[in-house]
């Protein structure tokens, strides 16, 4: 990300002025907090020696409950106790219908919104439940601490969109907290781990935890941490090995799907409590209730469990073989793989990532405790604490950004993988004579077509002044800071006036959106340029047909007689024709020959012009 040293030239902290900060790690499953003492860092207790904060939100007319308490509660009270809230951030009502099976809450209905859970507290957002949690972490750590924070690094998975970035970050505003920086999970966890360690070379981390997977390839080097690539999935996590579970014993136990909320939230609860039997036992026993004092019992072994997720597992590691390709690496070259989050103490993950990367994983620091240790360390130092030595961040954003053109084409303006913090610009113009304004499509993916990348922003640009097609110059500068948000200007250089937009969508990707716009920008390469050349010819066909147009209405029926004229319209018209088919070659070959047909004509109006010109001049007058 960036330079770690954020103090102010003279207000340097001096060393008894030691500032309060928090690292914060807003997981899926469980979340944490972590602050350095004593030049160390380490997760911070709750009053009953706790770690883990179970993310878990209870809704209750008088109150919230938070952690343990309400995840006691949760099978008792599933409508109004919100477990897994981190997979509904920054997600509209239509992505969170898309999230696997039916969600036991009662979601109020709106289109492409919020979603917003009815509880008996009143509708709740996703970003008001994690801001509760973030409000529990904060209290802990000022107990701990004895006094207010001054600021917090908060951890977001590596493959989080601009919609879920900004989602947590309004989470903390909510929570009152002042975010120093929202830093990616595995960056998170190679500070950590390379603080601990010192060890040069190329690492990946591989990142398991109950709602999001990421995998990112580092190179440390002297202290500095500089990101290669990254890949994975913001919607696959250790719920959804807790989710085939629950599928498997409702098809055991015979259990249909009209099964009600409790019932479901019964089943993921012994689903997951048969995952972590099975991590290191090879039988976990079922005893399920299915209501009315009827129990199912019967018995899950690790071999069965491994064969349900299996796939999920490989899954991850088609992500992995992608941010390899991306940093271009062999597996061979990876000195060491760190695992992160809970979900790698599965036996079957430890074992094939070990085998996909050809080296035994390390899991010496917690997995659990690592990420939010790493946060604690940065904040330490963004709050102006001194560090042992400086270290430089050097994250990078996970899919290309750019803005629609002509044609419905993406014009990348900073592609993925880009380092971050970054600013990048390029220059556009104006399409027809006299335009005053041009709208701004921002956009992200890596397809060539709108159609087929995510929509993030639309902005107007207005006051540019009126000029021939072409003549404006057109100043589009992206922007992302070191939390990987994004901001956009246009501006029109001549006269200086600008537009701008800081992009915050209202929800985030759909669960296989990401991955699938990276895999299908490699399957369908050679479609996609085909496309691309299709819809430049269009464009240039457009043009052609437009300055042609507004030139014979000029001064067509002075210069040219009857049979001229009509040479001219037949080639226009077989060019208009072909422009609205699929065929480039043809609308090439056709603007050629209207570009022939209109070569006696093009001499005569220069001739006019020149001729218009020198009217009234001798030629003195031009030596």
């Amino acid at each position: 990300m960036a330079l770690l040293q954020l103090t102010e030239p003279g207000q340097s902290a001096a060393p008894h002025q030691h500032r309060l900060a928090a690292g914060i790690d807003l997981g899926t499953t469980n979340s944490l907090v972590a602050s350095v003492r004593s030049g160390k860092a380490g997760t911070l207790p709750d009053d009953s020696g706790q770690h883990l904060l179970p993310s878990v939100v209870r809704y209750i007319p008088d109150g919230v409950i938070v952690g343990e308490e309400a995840k006691a509660q949760a099978v008792l009270d599933p409508l109004n106790t919100i477990v897994s809230v981190k997979r509904l951030l920054g997600r509209g009502v239509e992505d969170v219908k898309t999230l696997g099976s039916r969600l036991p809450y009662q979601f109020k209905q709106q289109q492409n919104t919020v979603p917003r859970i009815h509880t008996v507290a009143g509708d709740v957002t996703p970003v008001e439940v994690s801001a509760e949690i973030l409000k529990t972490l904060n209290r802990r750590a000022e107990k701990s601490l004895g006094g207010e924070l001054e600021g917090v690094v908060i951890t977001v998975p590596a493959y989080f969109d601009d919609a879920q970035r900004q989602a947590t970050k309004d989470a903390a505003r909510v929570a009152g907290l002042r975010v120093l920086r929202l830093l990616n999970e595995p960056t998170s966890a190679a500070v950590a781990y390379g603080l601990d360690h010192g060890s040069d070379g190329i690492h990946a981390i591989y990142d398991l935890g109950g709602g999001t997977f990421d995998i990112s390839i580092l190179r440390l080097r002297r202290g500095v941490f500089e990101v290669l690539s990254t890949g994975g999935d913001s919607a696959l996590g250790g719920d959804d090995f807790d989710r085939l579970v629950a599928e498997w014993i409702m098809q055991q136990a015979g259990i249909d799907d009209s099964a009600d909320h409790a019932m479901l939230r019964r089943l993921m609860r012994d689903a997951c409590s048969a995952k972590e039997t099975l991590t290191t036992a090879e039988v976990a026993p079922l005893r399920v209730d299915l209501g009315n004092g009827d129990y199912w019992e019967g018995k899950l072994t690790r071999e069965g469990f491994e064969q349900l997720v299996e796939a999920l597992v490989r899954k991850t590691l088609v992500s992995c073989r992608r941010a390899l390709r991306d940093a271009g690496l062999r597996p061979e070259e990876i000195e060491d793989v760190v695992l992160v989050g809970g979900s790698t103490r599965v036996p079957l993950v430890r074992e094939l990532v070990g085998e996909f990367f050809r080296t035994r994983p390390l899991a010496e620091i917690d997995p659990d405790r690592v990420v939010a240790i790493g946060a604690a360390v940065q904040a330490d130092v963004l709050v102006g604490n001194k560090s042992g030595e400086e270290m430089l961040l050097l994250d990078v954003i996970p899919l290309s950004l750019g803005i629609e053109t002509m044609g419905g084409l993406v014009e990348k303006i900073v592609p993925r993988n880009t380092t971050i913090p970054v600013a990048r610009a390029q220059e556009f113009t104006t399409f027809k004579d006299g335009q005053i304004a041009m709208a701004i499509h921002v956009l992200q993916g890596e397809r060539e077509l709108v159609s087929d990348c995510r929509s993030l922003a639309h902005f107007e640009l207005r006051g540019i002044p009126s000029m021939v097609a072409g003549g404006a110059r057109i100043k589009v500068t992206f922007s992302v800071d070191a939390d990987g948000l994004l901001g956009v200007e246009a501006r029109e250089e001549s006269s200086g006036v600008k537009a701008s937009v800081v992009v915050k969508p209202s929800y985030g990707l759909t669960d296989l959106e990401i991955e699938e716009m990276l895999r299908d920008s490699i399957d369908h390469a050679a479609e996609d340029l085909e496309a691309r050349g299709l819809r430049e010819r269009q464009v240039e066909a457009n043009r052609t047909i437009e300055a042609l147009r507004a030139a014979l209405d000029e001064d067509g029926e002075v210069l040219l007689d009857k049979t001229e004229y009509q040479a001219i319209e037949e080639q226009l018209d077989k060019l208009i024709e072909v422009s609205g088919g699929s065929d480039q070659q043809a609308i090439k070959q056709q603007i050629d020959n209207l570009e022939k047909a209109c070569e006696f004509y093009v001499e005569r109006r220069m001739n006019a012009s020149v001729k218009k010109a020198m009217a009234g001049h001798s030629v003195k007058d031009f030596e």
